[in-house]
């Protein structure tokens, strides 16, 4: 029997990528589900792909920006269930371009999703986490969390953001039932160059470019991801490429640009 079949996860950015993904596997496996995307027409998609209808499956469209909308929608679940297994903070934007000339609208954008996402999530839903027999709160950072890298200053800052809020709650939460992981995926394959701000060319061209440096497809990272769960890992590294460059991070904690400037180049 897996691991999942029987518990209750919401996940947000379930519309495409790594949170569709996660929806499919996890439904597939007996898990009922809470989605909510941005995207009402992309996350309508993700819940007709769905192997098992007959599990329950709610959708939700908002934005997790908006800590409001985030609050809501606990309350909602809470009324619903009063408890989930797993909580999936998977809603993630990007922003490209130099660190004196991206528009603060856009670095206000993408920290509101990347990182304030993530906090209005952990806060909303983990009272609920709590009054599961075994909690699992997992966070999307990036290797990008890992390493600084020209051009993505603020998706760095985000990332960064992410990984230090996950730490720290890690060992908040280390003597009770809910479990911190926090992910780190290299180049997966969704749409989150298309989707990005900022950078050359149009979102046809950046996505072209990204496909082609991303290793791991959303469903590996599901799979990892959910194992990961399993294991009670505190740290999970998507791909060859986040393993990479978290060693060289590692080894030459101060030079790691000179190495990775050797197989990373980052023009999307």
């Amino acid at each position: 029997m897996a691991y999942s079949n029987g518990k209750c996860a919401v996940i947000t950015g379930a519309g495409s990528g790594i949170g569709r993904a996660l929806a499919l596997q996890l439904n597939d496996e007996g898990c009922e589900l809470f989605l909510s995307d941005i995207n009402a027409e992309t996350l309508a998609e993700t819940a007709t792909l769905l192997k098992r209808p007959d599990l329950f499956c709610d959708q939700q469209t908002l934005d997790v920006a908006d800590n409001a909308a985030m609050q809501d929608w606990a309350a909602q679940v809470s009324a619903s269930r009063g408890a989930i297994d797993i909580l999936v903070n998977n809603a993630g934007v990007g922003l490209t371009g130099p660190a004196d000339e991206n528009p603060y609208e856009d670095i206000q954008w993408l920290m509101g999703i990347n990182f304030w996402g993530v906090v209005h999530g952990t806060r909303a839903f983990l009272p609920l986490l709590r009054n599961s027999a075994c909690g699992h709160l997992v966070n999307l950072s990036s290797m990008f969390g890992m390493v600084g890298v020209p051009t993505q200053s603020a998706y760095n800052a985000s990332k960064f953001a992410v990984r230090g809020y996950s730490e720290a709650l890690r060992i908040e939460l280390q003597d009770s039932n809910v479990h911190v992981c926090c992910v780190h995926p290299g180049g997966i394959k969704t749409n989150i160059a298309r989707d990005s701000r900022g950078g050359e060319g149009s979102p046809e061209d950046k996505d072209m470019k990204f496909q082609q440096m991303a290793i791991t497809s959303p469903e590996s990272a599901a799979a990892q991801i959910i194992k990961a769960m399993e294991k009670r890992k505190k740290r999970l590294l998507l791909g060859l490429d986040a393993k990479l460059v978290t060693f060289a991070s590692w080894l030459a904690p101060v030079s790691y640009p000179k190495l990775l400037g050797l197989f990373i180049k980052v023009d999307f």
